[in-house]
């Protein structure tokens, strides 16, 4: 993982997402780069990423459309 002085962490691994599912649908995520967050798309939830840890928490999630 890499950092530079704008970040506030280390960069998301995407290798990550071979482990990680939603935890309302245990369906596969979508990793979204420019936005830092894992996309359900059958939960039509996004959860964000922060100093490149995924936060998996409902109660942090983003409602998407």
């Amino acid at each position: 993982m890499t950092t530079n002085a704008e970040d506030s962490g280390p960069d998301f691994d995407p290798r990550m997402l071979e482990s990680l599912i939603c935890p309302v649908t245990h369906a596969a995520l979508t990793y979204d780069a420019t936005a830092q967050e894992l996309v359900s798309k059958a939960a039509h939830l996004a959860y964000p990423i922060r100093a490149g840890i995924p936060v998996m928490l409902i109660s942090e999630a983003r409602q998407i459309d």
